[in-house]
């Protein structure tokens, strides 16, 4: 190109961006620019709801973006179901109905068949809930349900298969107290909900061992029918098409009867005693704390009030106050927080924690109690609440932002039971939440003088204290009353030796 050429070029380019401001009238410093205002309105349940054979509820949201199908059921069962003895027979038959094969397929040629259609399948029982999951191409869907029902109705339980798992979990129950995480939720659980709620019941080798394929197929035909299942759907579907194939699937290989008498998840009625406990585990040089007291359920009215309050003290990671000042202000914790979330058949927990050098603990726990009062004290800034507010606001869409997500929200609030038009309601309560209510839901909801404060590391160095901050102390928080220590229990029996 020659020279002036290149000079018109260069005097074109200079000239652009005087011409496109003029045109499209460019502010001239970003905080300025506006946008307008975005609406979404989120889905209605009943687009989607469907009801089949049995008993069972399916919610079928079409994608055809890819040719992918996506089905997820959730079947009312759990290990709350399960005596204490048989500790460990709920989550092993979960395990096994996708792990053992079935009666007409071994447990080798089942793995063998899901391979060659490049079909993925899971099964698991949790303490309130079952599931079972399927992922496959939509050219393969007819051969993947057959495998999946056939899953569903006949597991074979494979002895083999279960003799692995079993020394599986034998192995990692021994390694129960090598880390400082595991020992404090186990604990803290015991601290809050006490030793005869399922929630915080723990296997044993006993247990473990007691397990038989008969035991696991007994479960299995107690609970496994249509009436339990709640079914989420997404995908290169046909929405008529795949409730025919299901409804014909729920009506072949399963009794009449298909609603089992499944009893309601039951609450624990331990009263949680407030005070200091230690658990030592002197080899670490960095502790855990973890702080809190029983909370609230789903269906109480101030649930979300209660977690814009949240937000604002622990919850909202680097906007939050005790993250600010455990961290930002003092650097005592990589991470600091809390955490508020209701429960859905029994009040949940409120919980405060983080993880510091050993001598520091108890200025990181004292700065968290601080908060803790000022916030009960004092209303939150109108930048606070804006922050929390826009940010409960703002991530909302998230929950229906797939098909996935529409079919998995859906069936997830039948099965719990949530109260209808929570969704449609969900934005107008949160920006309806003010300052005056945040400092009312923290009086009331948040309660120092109940504080279960748990520390589980090395208790002499977190009992001494940082000498360069010696008015930090948890003889101090513990406000002259005896600081309680918990042994560890023996990682097989969880056996506990006297104190």
């Amino acid at each position: 190109m020659r020279r002036r050429d290149w000079m018109k070029l260069a005097a074109g380019a200079a000239c652009a961006p005087a011409a496109w401001a003029a045109e499209t009238d460019v502010v001239p410093h970003p905080s300025r620019l506006k946008f307008p205002t975005l609406t979404y309105n989120p889905p209605q349940p009943e687009e989607y709801r469907h009801e089949l054979p049995g008993g069972a509820v399916a919610y079928v949201v079409e994608d055809h973006q890819l040719p992918l199908i996506d089905i997820s059921i959730t079947i009312r069962t759990g290990g709350y179901l399960v005596p204490k003895t048989m500790l460990g027979l709920a989550s092993s038959t979960g395990a096994q109905i996708r792990a053992g094969g079935t009666k007409t397929a071994s447990a080798r040629e089942f793995d063998e068949q899901a391979a060659f259609l490049a079909s993925e399948m899971s099964s698991g029982i949790g303490s309130t809930s079952a599931s079972a999951t399927l992922n496959c191409l939509k050219q393969n869907l007819e051969p993947t349900l057959k495998l999946f029902f056939d899953m569903l109705k006949n597991p074979g339980f494979d002895p083999e298969r279960l003799q692995l798992s079993v020394a599986r979990r034998l192995q990692g129950m021994q390694r129960r107290n090598d880390q400082t995480g595991g020992i404090e939720g186990r604990e803290f659980a015991r601290l809050l909900r006490g030793d005869d709620h399922f929630s915080t019941w723990q296997t044993t080798q006993a247990t473990v061992e007691a397990i038989t394929t008969e035991a696991m197929a007994e479960f299995h035909q107690r609970y496994y029918h249509p009436g339990s299942m709640t079914f989420a759907i997404s995908g290169d579907v046909d929405t008529k098409q795949i409730l025919e194939r299901l409804g014909s699937e729920l009506t072949a290989g399963w009794p009449a009867s298909s609603k089992p008498d499944v009893p309601k998840v039951p609450a624990p009625g331990h009263k949680p005693q407030a005070g200091v406990y230690m658990v030592n585990k002197p080899d670490v040089n960095q502790s855990r704390i973890a702080m809190g007291h029983i909370g609230i359920q789903r269906d109480n009215p101030d649930h979300l009030a209660v977690g814009v309050m949240n937000h604002i003290l622990g919850g909202g990671g680097f906007t939050s106050r005790i993250m600010s000042r455990v961290r930002s202000d003092e650097g005592l914790a990589y991470s600091a927080g809390t955490g508020f979330q209701p429960g859905t058949y029994y009040p949940g927990i409120f919980h405060a924690g983080f993880q510091s050098m050993n001598g520091r603990c108890a200025q990181a726990t004292t700065i968290v109690l601080e908060e803790l009062d000022r916030i009960r004290q004092e209303k939150v800034s109108e930048e606070e609440l804006a922050v929390a507010k826009n940010f409960s606001i703002e991530v909302f869409p998230r929950f229906f932002a797939t098909a996935s997500a529409v079919a998995g929200t859906f069936a997830g609030d039948e099965y719990s039971g949530r109260e209808k038009g929570y969704w449609d309601k969900y934005r107008d309560r949160i920006a309806a939440v003010s300052s005056d209510d945040v400092l009312r839901v923290a009086q009331k909801y948040l309660h120092p003088d109940q504080l279960v404060i748990l520390g589980v590391g090395n208790v002499e160095e977190m009992l001494a204290g940082n000498p360069d901050q010696p008015d930090f102390l948890f003889s101090k928080l513990a406000k002259d009353k005896e600081i309680h220590h918990i042994p560890l229990p023996d990682p097989m029996t969880m056996e506990y030796p006297s104190a």
